[in-house]
């Protein structure tokens, strides 16, 4: 179970992630090559066992070795090789068979509010009855990571169901979420978390974040609060995600995370982080989310 002690400023994050892409960059001159390089370093990262990560105790260091290792060899291909090699690290996992319109009818219908890889587990799965075997071979994740987001799927909708929050309850929830990060004040950012709430940090595999859910209205603002540690250039802000009040984090000009709430009552039940630059691209484009 990850707890706030795995969670890293957003500050190093960035400049964790600039580091390698100059490290790979420098190596092999392609910008193109160099995300290639920098995704597959982190994907070293997060297949470690658990027990081996934790005894990294400089992970900077040990990802750049990995992303010049990795370069090193892929100096070594012939130019062709080293262009498809360079294709398949930055290429998103495509598959074909499944009804796309199908099943965006499904998402905007029913699911619109919730997390993006929630609504993927939980439509091929409930509403499509495919095994999570096979939702596993389409979305290039394991069976367990495929059960777990339908899992939480269906716990936010009956959650949903069970206590319907007013719109109007949801965004002074979220605005005192933001005042308690902003004044860096745990305990009434904790108060302001259900007892059992529970964060989820999308990295993506692209930045280093806690690799599984972190449980506990404490551990939550603790996680919280260290990713948002106050830095000059770090400002955060209310605005709509998926169609509710959520936060939204600038580092400089640069979008560095969307955070979205689930509330139940006066609590936040779940708190949902993406930090996955591939997912941060449309509010990084000119004119978006702006405070």
């Amino acid at each position: 179970m990850a707890g706030a002690d795995d969670a890293v400023p957003i500050t190093e994050l960035l400049d964790e992630r600039r580091h390698l892409l100059d490290v790979a960059y420098w190596m092999l001159g392609s910008g193109r090559e160099a995300e290639g390089v920098v995704d597959a370093t982190y994907r070293r990262w997060f297949e470690l066992p658990e027990a081996e990560r934790a005894r990294i105790t400089a992970p900077r260091s040990w990802l750049a070795k990995v992303a010049g290792g990795i370069s090193l060899s892929r100096l070594a291909l012939p130019g062709r090789a080293r262009a498809r090699a360079a294709q398949a690290g930055t290429g998103g996992a495509v598959r074909q068979g499944m009804p796309a319109e199908e099943i965006s009818a499904v998402l905007l219908d029913a699911l619109v509010s919730l997390y993006p890889a929630e609504r993927a587990a939980f439509v091929l799965n409930d509403v499509f009855g495919m095994s999570p075997n096979a939702i596993a071979g389409i979305v290039s994740r394991t069976e367990p990571q495929c059960v777990e987001p339908a899992d939480r799927a269906r716990r936010s909708l009956r959650a949903r169901r069970a206590r319907p929050t007013p719109t109007e309850r949801h965004d002074e929830v979220a605005r005192a979420v933001r005042r308690a990060c902003v004044s860096e004040d745990e305990a009434l950012l904790a108060s302001l978390l259900a007892a059992d709430a529970t964060a989820f940090f999308d990295g993506g595999g692209k930045v280093r974040t806690p690799v599984r859910p972190v449980h506990g209205n404490s551990q939550v603002a603790r996680s919280l609060l260290t990713l948002l540690a106050r830095h000059p250039r770090t400002t955060l802000y209310t605005h709509p995600v998926n169609g509710r009040t959520g936060l939204v984090v600038r580092y400089g000009s640069q979008v560095a995370a969307v955070i979205s709430l689930d509330v139940a009552g006066p609590h936040v039940v779940q708190v949902w982080v993406t930090l996955n630059p591939d997912k941060l691209g449309t509010w990084n484009r000119p004119g978006t989310a702006q405070p």
